[in-house]
């Protein structure tokens, strides 16, 4: 991996992490699409990098994080299923799950077709929870449990969460934001975790690439955070939906061509 490597994953990194299209999917394929071969370096690289959307999250929502304490102890419930279950499997994760290409294509090809029939049955119902504070703590462990079936790679962690909420009738927008909300101390935690075992290994030349790939993340994510929150007042996911499947079909073209 090289500087310009590092700089074009922060930036689909930056793009797809809060979009429902799995950014772990879409850093495994670009990296494949590179040749980089999937090092433990690597592995660390596209996990750690997901520091910088968390940083535009906590830009973008300062005022909101600040004055809004009593959404904070519902993100704490959310949080718990995944950080347990994300302490035990994420070796097992990062192993054998990371860099596995044919399991992103079946996660985003089966997560497309769920996202785009969900979308073509759902209707909001009038008395959804309009705030993330209405989340009652139920909820909150049940978005949580959503959440976790994203160490997965392929499954996008904010359409487990979104779609999660959908289903508990919670309104959109509420939860776009809840999930938001919920990325900083799930996503702070898994690069936390990853640097505890991982850091030791790394060269001077690998932190300057995780610096870069991080600051790329971070002015990306800014950028489409901005861009998600206006679509969503006018749109469902279910293009999202249709744009995992054709993602799919073009790679398994290109394979087969190749």
């Amino acid at each position: 991996m090289n500087l310009i490597h590092a700089v074009l994953l922060g930036a689909v990194e930056g793009i797809s992490e809060f979009l429902p299209i799995s950014s772990t999917a879409h850093l495994i394929l670009t990296s494949a699409l590179f040749a980089l071969p999937q090092t433990e370096f690597q592995k660390s690289f596209e996990i750690v990098i997901q520091l910088g959307a968390i940083l535009a999250v906590v830009v973008l929502y300062a005022r909101y994080i600040l004055t809004r304490r009593d959404v904070w102890p519902k993100i704490l419930v959310a949080f718990l299923p995944t950080a347990a279950i994300g302490f035990v499997v994420h070796s097992f994760a990062k192993r054998y799950l990371l860099g596995n290409v044919p399991l992103v294509l079946w996660t985003l090809l089966l997560g497309g077709i769920a996202l785009v029939v969900f979308e073509w049955f759902h209707r909001e119902k009038p008395d959804a929870a309009d705030d993330p504070a209405k989340i009652s703590y139920s909820q909150a462990a049940l978005i949580g449990v959503f959440q976790s079936v994203a160490i997965i790679p392929g499954v996008s962690r904010s359409a487990a969460t979104i779609v999660g909420g959908l289903l508990l009738g919670i309104r959109r927008k509420t939860i776009v934001d809840f999930t938001f909300l919920l990325a900083i101390p799930t996503m702070a935690a898994a690069t936390v975790l990853d640097l505890a075992k991982s850091a030791w290994s790394f060269t001077p030349q690998e932190f300057a690439l995780l610096g870069t790939g991080t600051a790329a993340s971070f002015v990306v994510a800014l950028l489409s955070i901005v861009w998600l929150l206006r679509y969503i007042q006018r749109h469902s996911f279910m293009a999202f939906g249709v744009y995992r499947i054709i993602v799919v079909l073009v790679v398994w073209m290109y394979i087969l061509v190749a």
